[in-house]
């Protein structure tokens, strides 16, 4: 069966599966495993300490896969200067880039002219409307179950996903919730023109950076595992539900500042769980999909099992 859909023609890729960014997590490892599988892949920049390393994971990543890959950028959440990690993007010809947080503006205006594709990450239908204004080729939308930074709107990716297809006319990718090729064809049916994974991805062999105890965190969840931590600071974000998330919502339920908070939620914080395995001294991101994710397959794995059950679905329907 064919899986082409204008995602899978802007990007050229076999599969309209894109993996999520990630933060300290999608490195050459990971991203390489995704596009040699059908997916595109993705490096996440902002988790890198310098553009020369940007730079060695985008070679690594051409080492391991001749297909297309993406990078990453996560702006809102990261107050160092980007540009030139972009200059990297643009010097190094990769074939797309991916924003999430922030105005995604001063990247697309400067990497629209080389040619770069363009995916923008939205929570809303008019931040979906200004990436198209902008010039962004597709939009991801994740609803309130995704895993990491959330929309401030508790809407859910089965009333968000449609809500911008109609109001876009470039293509929609479904976020939040999606693991399996159940969700891939749930996104289809919504209307949008491929998914975004990112929690799904953490559980995988070639998600290297991930603690073996993070990923058993993953494999233990339930529907109610995750919390939403950040909200009292206007950026809410869903996480495993733990000892440290749930001090991080007793001091924003006492209306906690950001300076009561900042070592709670750093980046620091967040490596003490997902690279060190401390599950009690800090915390790891994840969507309610860790409810139906249940084993640690490699990614080519992953993927067959998406297309193989997507497959039987289509057939059921005599698509």
């Amino acid at each position: 069966m064919t899986w082409e859909t204008r995602v899978t023609q802007i990007f050229n890729i076999e599969y309209p599966i894109v993996q999520g960014g990630l933060a300290h997590l999608a490195y050459s490892d990971l991203a390489s495993a995704v596009s040699e599988a059908g997916g595109l892949g993705q490096i996440t920049a902002m988790s890198l300490e310098s553009p020369e390393a940007l730079r060695k994971e985008i070679k690594q990543v051409r080492q391991l896969t001749d297909k297309p890959f993406g990078i990453n950028f996560a702006i809102g959440q990261h107050k160092q200067n980007y540009e030139e990690m972009v200059q990297v993007a643009i010097d190094e010809k990769v074939s797309a880039v991916s924003i999430t947080g922030g105005n995604p503006e001063p990247i697309i205006q400067k990497v629209k002219p080389h040619g770069i594709k363009i995916l923008v990450l939205v929570a809303a239908r008019r931040q979906a409307e200004k990436a198209e204004e902008l010039g962004a080729d597709a939009v991801m939308v994740v609803g309130q179950e995704g895993g990491g930074h959330i929309g401030r709107n508790d809407t859910g990716t089965f009333v968000l996903t449609p809500q911008i297809v109609e109001h876009v006319s470039i293509p929609v990718l479904a976020s939040g919730g999606i693991v399996d090729g159940k969700g891939l064809m749930a996104g289809l049916a919504l209307g949008a023109e491929g998914i975004e994974m990112g929690t799904r991805f953490i559980a995988t062999k070639e998600c290297v950076h991930a603690h073996e105890n993070y990923k058993k965190q993953i494999l233990a969840s339930d529907e109610n595992s995750t919390v939403v931590i950040k909200r009292s600071l206007g950026a809410p974000a869903r996480a495993l539900n733990n000892r440290w998330t749930e001090e991080i919502l007793s001091i924003e339920e006492k209306n906690g500042t950001y300076e009561s908070l900042k070592d709670y939620i750093s980046g620091v914080a967040n490596k003490r769980y997902i690279h060190e395995g401390n599950f009690e001294e800090g915390f790891g991101w994840a969507g309610q999909s860790a409810a139906r994710i249940h084993e640690i397959p490699s990614v080519q794995d992953l993927f067959t099992s998406i297309i193989d059950e997507a497959e039987s679905i289509r057939k059921k329907w005599s698509l």
